[in-house]
């Protein structure tokens, strides 16, 4: 959909993937987690479908994490190849199918939500693929594959909650995120220090080719750990990624960055990787119960990244400053909150686990609605200096 420079007030929510999907995932974040924390609080809806974790579990990495990624990936691609992506009536139908399954999730028709979800993973594939092939961007081949794997994991996991495919459903929740785990650290090694360097003169951020090599293998050994049901193996491959990833997020000076709301919340979120793979690996051992580190994983990290991630795309691909205001800074503070409430609450004070989940629920809905509504006139409306996208 294209706008021409007069055009500043059009409602534009089609031009780019960003718009629709973030808005979509922020909406969706903030709705769904406040259903799965009425379950938790026993006053649940009655024509909720689904009252059982695997919903929660398979919306907030299959529902919103994807959607964070196919709106992220449709932009950035376009960008890196200077190559179309989806846009127009072809988003849209994108959208409508990624939609298609989170309604068909609640209805006793939700075994339909099996395609729709699969279409939708395989049309962001091949959004991104068309490009990256014609440009022959080898670099970010991966991302294809990785979102293909997402797709079939979820479909996997559909065959698990029907009854049609006999694998642990944790085991698939698990490769997923191990998936989602390796995108995000790939991502974050290419754009925080670039981001800090260019934010905060002086700050010598900067990446260390070995330990990169290690860092990021670390999680692919991770994953094949975790295919292979390697527990041990996987806890002790976890704590030496626990380690590559602290020195990594040490030489992209983090505490240089604690004025700026826009860089602090990447390094911040990054952090809780770390955590996430330390609770992992104690976890491997029996020390910490296996959901503190997958929640410092879901709320921490992802929560965190998204929002810092969306936050700043929206900004700069509508012609914005890239600063944060008082919307921004309030989502960050409420994410980090609920990761704390989620993670560190129940390991500090066990008697207290359901009132940290519930707790960290209610301030995970409460920063995607602040970022919902500040985001929806910046998301819907044309760029402010007049440029198409």
């Amino acid at each position: 959909m294209k706008t021409s420079s007069g055009s500043r007030s059009a409602f534009v929510p089609f031009a780019l993937g960003f718009r629709p999907l973030f808005l979509l995932a922020g909406a969706f974040a903030a709705i769904s987690m406040l259903l799965w924390t009425a379950q938790l609080a026993d006053v649940s809806p009655a024509w909720l479908w689904l009252h059982s974790p695997q919903w929660h579990a398979q919306e907030m990495l299959f529902g919103y994490t994807l959607a964070v990624i196919a709106g992220f990936l449709f932009t950035a691609v376009r960008n890196w190849t200077q190559l179309p992506t989806p846009s127009g009536s072809t988003l849209a139908a994108v959208c409508l199918t990624w939609l298609a399954g989170r309604v068909l999730v609640l209805t006793p028709g939700f075994a339909w939500a099996a395609l729709t979800d699969t279409v939708f993973a395989v049309s962001v594939a091949l959004g991104i693929a068309w490009p990256l092939l014609r440009s022959r961007n080898r670099r970010n081949y991966f991302f294809i594959v990785a979102v293909l794997a997402l797709g079939a994991a979820n479909l996997a996991y559909y065959g698990v909650i029907l009854g049609v495919l006999a694998v642990p459903a944790n085991a698939v929740l698990t490769a997923a995120l191990d998936v989602v785990l390796f995108i995000m650290t790939v991502v974050a090694g290419r754009v925080v220090p670039m981001f800090t360097n260019n934010a905060v003169p002086g700050a010598g951020a900067r990446r260390v080719t070995y330990l990169e090599y290690v860092a990021l293998g670390a999680i692919l050994v991770l994953l094949g750990s975790d295919l292979a049901g390697s527990v041990r193996l996987a806890a002790i491959v976890a704590a030496v990624a626990a380690i590559a990833h602290a020195a990594r997020l040490g030489l992209w000076a983090p505490f240089k960055t604690l004025r700026n709301p826009l860089l602090w919340i990447l390094h911040v979120s990054y952090a809780w990787i770390i955590v996430h793979l330390a609770l992992r690996a104690a976890a491997g051992f029996g020390w910490v119960p296996p959901g503190l580190a997958t929640h410092a994983l879901t709320v921490g990290a992802i929560g965190g990244l998204t929002l810092g991630m969306m936050t700043r795309s929206a900004r700069g691909h509508t012609g914005r400053p890239l600063q944060a205001e008082g919307a921004e800074v309030a989502s960050y503070v409420l994410i980090e909150l609920a990761a704390v409430a989620r993670v560190l609450t129940p390991l500090a004070f066990p008697a207290a686990y359901l009132a940290g989940i519930i707790t960290g629920g209610l301030l995970w809905s409460a920063a995607f609605a602040v970022f919902t509504a500040a985001y929806w006139p910046i998301l819907t409306h044309a760029r402010i200096d007049g440029k198409p996208g």
